[in-house]
This record gives C-alpha cells, structure tokens and sequence, in this order.
C-alpha cells in the first residue's frame, strides 16, 4: 500500500495552524527524504490577522524545531499586489489587517451562505503565490483533514479538485492512513512542545480565527468571557466603524443568532443562553 504521506510531484502543504495539520506536516518530512522535501514540498500558512498569538507561536515553533520552511501569506487586495509572501513570523499582522482589506475591496461583510473569507484570505491567496513563484501547471495540496471527519471527507473525495481550479487535487493523506483525533492528541502530549490553546471535546474553541463566525453562538461567547483576545474588530466590522461606507451600520456576518456587540454585552453581564452542544460549521480553513 503506498504510503498516502509519500510526495509524488508538486505539493503545497496547507497549515492551519492547528495540531492536526501541523501533525500531518510531521508525517510528511518523517515520510520523505530532504531531497525530496526540497524539490516538491511548499508549505503554506495564510494569515488572517484574526489568529490567536499562541496560533502564530505554534506555526513559527514547528518550522525551527522541524527545520521545515514555512511560507507565510496574507491577503492585501490591492490591484497588482494581491498578497504579499515572507517567513519571519514578527512580520505577522495580528489586528486583522487582511481581513479588513478583503471587506474593503468586497464592500460586504462574508456569511455563512457566501463564505468568501475562506476563498479569498486562503485558498486564492495560495494560488496566486504558488502560480506567481513556483509556476506549477498542477499540483497536490494535502490538507488536514482526519479519517474521524466522515462528511468532510466524503465530500471532498467526491469532488477531487479544488473548487477553485482543476490543477489542485485534493489529497488528505490523515484520512487516507486512518488518523483519528485520539492519534493526534497522543502525539502532542508526547512532544516537547505544543499549541498553546485549550482542546475541549477535540476542537480548539480558539483557534482560527478566534471569533469565526462559524463558531456556534455559545463558544463565541465563553470566548469573549474568558478575556484573552479582544472582540472589537468583530463588533466594529458589524457597526460600520472599521471601514466606514463599506458595509453600512447594522451589517451582519450571520442573521442567525446575536451580534458580536450582543456576544461582547453577554459576556460583559455573564448572560449565558445559547446552545453548548451546537456544532460549529465545516471550512476549509481547517482544526
């Protein structure tokens, strides 16, 4: 049986930033000779400028102690300068300055029915850097997705490629090997590092984009309780204070549910009345 963590050609590797990918980025180098690494593998981080700074601390600690180079990228949305490319994690933007040019320049805010964040700060953004510096006419991009996330594989097997461009094919070489969250977790408590954030039942309540408007009403709110990252940008993007005539006052990520100034007021006078067993909604965007 060939081994699914085995590079064959081309192969950008998409890190969320979370354990499960960054362990599928250990698998692979454990898989491959440094030749090999060198000549087909790209590594590929998208910042959002809404990850948590533990998120950020993990990516940059698995390049120096895997001595893997890992290729930062972030979304500008500025005609002939659409992303920009680097490797020194201090270069980060860490107040949600992509996200906000991708407001700017749709003049809307995304939703769960149009969830252009995902497309636009992440999947294009790879594209267009591995289109503009490795010229690749195709190429495997693995993602981390585990065997344990039945529905998520099923509909990405069924597809093949990219929704984006048929000259990405989807592989998810987790599933593929049977990789379960128990397998990941172990791991991680085996390492002499790991993600600074809180696992509760399997999910990362914090990580991504901390306050992702995917994230069931309920964790966005025990976030913004907790205190540990700030809730503004959220519930500036909604009042129209961010980019003022971009979006109009009142706009929404999602009609379903409260406001982030509401989550930010609920959390402020300990209101708690959301549904703790809601399941946040599947992205590309990954742990």
């Amino acid at each position: 049986m060939r081994d699914p963590f085995k590079l064959t050609g081309p192969t950008c590797l998409s890190f969320s930033g979370g354990r499960t990918s960054a362990y599928m980025l250990w698998r692979v180098l454990q898989a491959n000779t440094r030749e090999n690494i060198a000549r087909w593998l790209i590594v590929c981080f998208a910042n959002t400028g809404l990850e948590a700074e533990e998120t950020l601390q993990f990516v940059a600690r698995c390049s120096y102690e895997w001595d893997v180079r890992i290729v930062w990228l972030e979304y500008l949305g500025e005609e002939g300068r659409m992303f920009r490319a680097f490797t020194d994690p201090r270069w980060a933007a860490r107040d949600g300055e992509p996200f906000t040019a991708l407001i700017r320049r749709r003049q809307f805010l995304p939703n769960p029915v149009s969830r252009f964040c995902t497309s636009e700060l992440k999947i294009r953004t790879m594209h267009r850097y591995l289109r503009a510096f490795q010229a690749w006419p195709e190429w495997d991009q693995f993602i981390g997705i585990r065997a344990d996330e039945q529905r998520r594989v099923a509909k990405i097997r069924a597809r093949g490629t990219s929704t984006e461009t048929p000259d990405e094919t989807m592989c998810m070489p987790l599933a593929d090997a049977g990789v379960s969250v128990q397998e990941v977790g172990a791991f991680w408590k085996s390492q002499p590092f790991d993600l600074e954030l809180v696992t509760h039942n399997g999910r990362t309540l914090e990580g991504n984009c901390v306050y992702c408007f995917n994230k069931p009403p309920a964790q966005r709110l025990s976030i913004a309780r907790a205190g540990r990252y700030s809730i503004t940008w959220w519930v500036r993007a909604e009042d129209g204070s961010l980019i003022p005539g971009a979006t109009g006052r009142g706009a929404r990520f999602t009609k379903d549910g409260p406001s982030y100034a509401e989550i930010a007021q609920y959390a402020a006078d300990q209101v708690d009345m959301f549904d703790h067993d809601q399941e946040a909604l599947a992205c590309f965007c990954g742990d």
